[in-house]
């Protein structure tokens, strides 16, 4: 069995699972507001998981402060990320999804830290922390 096959619930199955802003964020492409989130502070050692399906999306260790608002790092766990063209509101950027429930975790911009120069700018309400005991 492959544990990263895709999920497909229906919009009825998400709303049951997910509160209305993890909803709006994860299944609509929405965005929290900046400085919303708690895990912009969060510092302990873990993995942030997706908030729609609990697959591992990132490292603790590759989280950064980045200014932005919303929790930043500099890299996604093997496979967990994938990416695709976002052309809405009147602009070109890298959208970041899960790989395995395909929700809409924020985008991907080219001013990151080394080593990867890349910033994964996620919205908290797409993630929930797991910390390592």
């Amino acid at each position: 069995m492959n544990d990263k096959a895709p999920i497909d619930k229906s919009d009825a199955e998400w709303r049951k699972e997910l509160d209305p802003l993890q909803h709006h964020v994860l299944r609509e492409h929405g965005t929290e507001r900046p400085f919303t989130s708690p895990l912009n502070n969060e510092k302990r050692t873990g993995v942030f998981r997706c908030a729609g399906c609990g697959e591992p999306l990132f490292d603790s260790s590759t989280k950064y402060e980045s200014g932005s608002g919303w929790p930043s790092f500099w890299a996604p766990m093997p496979d967990a990320v994938g990416t695709s063209t976002d052309k809405s509101h009147f602009m070109t950027r890298i959208e970041a999804h899960c790989a395995k429930c395909g929700g809409h975790l924020g985008h991907v911009f080219p001013d990151g830290p080394q080593p990867t120069g890349q910033r994964y700018c996620m919205n908290g309400a797409a993630l929930k922390f797991e910390e390592k005991k």
